[in-house]
């Protein structure tokens, strides 16, 4: 049997709760073996990542903060994580997001292979205003003050190089590789790969009978539009008040979304962040999904959200906007409603609709699910990205 070739899967912070879509692709592989590679790790991720094939330089390094500090701003690799990661041979990194892009560029060089970053929403979507004259006391004052805000301001500053050295770039939709076309990426480096779904893992059980409950999952950010989702619910629980707004998930905006719903709902629960076992269960038993994703004040917006696609795979019809690359992968009156951003009262009338008509419940689910194996399987769409990691690598 040939072995496995190896790929570096770089995100600098090994990894937030709501990127389980990194290691659902990566460990569908079939002639790629994933390494998953950072500077930091959140605590979570031991039970997200295979930990003999996760590799961080903060449990490498000591002082580990110094060095995490020191490749961020200069690019200088530590000597062990350096020949940790030699000692792999790897053809490529790939890494998800453009920061994490643009600060993976100083590995490729030193391990001279090539760079493949993953856009997804931020980083294609967002433009801030960049002070080029700012002075190194100035930044320095960002840095103590404002971490993340710096390292934001890091990307804009160098996107261009980054567009420049990179190797390769995937859009996760068509939407997101028309963005970065705008902000300069030059078309020919950029291909759409969708992410997709597992859906033999994402399959409803028909033994369970859906309940009236309307379900959010996502974390509770501006882009997400959870309030106007609450605001829905509101006009529909004064004709069916017995529908319930359960909400997955956690964010800056919990508090001001729960004082929301307990002015306006009856009925509704705030279950925080769950495993992705419960996500599901839930998934079986709601009768709709509701993603009224909006761009927000600063222009960010989506890539694709992924519970999207988990939604219909698990034949639960989803309400969602016009927005970023939704309309992808849902078809308005044939696999979903789609709505205008913010539209607070078509988001109500097409809940209504949904709930007392049974067979179009079960139209949008049985032609959502069918949509889903065919173009956004993740096992299908894994195999292509290989294809492209064939292409860049020889």
């Amino acid at each position: 049997m040939e072995s496995k070739k190896t790929v570096i899967i770089y995100r600098d912070q090994l990894i937030p709760y709501s990127e389980t879509f990194i290691p659902a692709q990566v460990e569908n592989f079939l002639s790629y073996q994933g390494f998953y590679v950072g500077s930091s790790g959140f605590p979570i991720a031991k039970s997200m990542l295979p930990q003999d094939r996760t590799i961080i330089l903060g449990d490498l390094a000591s002082p580990g903060g110094f060095w995490k500090t020191a490749y961020k701003l200069t690019g200088f690799i530590h000597p062990r994580w350096l020949k940790c990661l030699q000692d792999l041979s790897p053809q490529l990194i790939h890494a998800h997001f453009g920061l994490d892009g643009f600060l993976a560029l100083p590995l490729a060089k030193k391990l001279k292979v090539p760079l493949i970053v993953t856009f997804h929403g931020y980083y294609a979507t967002t433009e801030i205003i960049i002070n080029q004259s700012q002075s190194l006391i100035t930044q320095t004052r960002n840095f103590v003050k404002n971490r993340g805000q710096f390292f934001r301001e890091l990307y804009f500053r160098n996107r261009d190089r980054l567009f420049q050295e990179g190797n390769y770039f995937i859009a996760v939709s068509e939407f997101i590789r028309s963005q970065l076309i705008e902000k300069g990426c030059p078309p020919e480096k950029i291909q759409v790969n969708y992410i997709g779904v597992d859906v033999d893992k994402f399959t409803p059980n028909p033994l369970v009978k859906r309940e009236p409950i309307v379900l959010f999952v996502g974390r509770l950010i501006e882009k997400k539009g959870c309030e106007y989702l609450i605001e829905a619910i509101a006009q529909v629980q004064k004709t069916i008040p017995n529908i319930e707004l359960v909400v997955i998930g956690d964010g800056i905006l919990r508090s001001s979304l729960e004082n929301l719903a307990n002015n306006l709902l009856s009925n509704y629960r705030f279950l925080g962040v769950k495993p992705q076992e419960t996500v599901q269960e839930w998934m079986n038993k709601a009768f709709l999904l509701g993603a009224p994703s909006v761009t927000t004040a600063t222009g960010e917006s989506e890539g694709l959200p992924i519970v999207i696609l988990e939604a219909q795979a698990m034949g639960l019809p989803v309400i969602s906007s016009i927005h970023a690359g939704i309309p992808e992968a849902i078809v308005h009156e044939e696999t979903g409603f789609l709505t205008q951003e913010k539209d607070g009262e078509s988001l109500a009338k097409y809940i209504l609709t949904l709930f007392e008509n049974v067979e179009l419940r079960e139209k949008f689910s049985t032609l959502g699910r069918r949509r889903i194996e065919t173009e956004f399987n993740l096992k299908l769409n894994a195999a292509k990205l290989e294809e492209i990691y064939d292409n860049i690598g020889t």
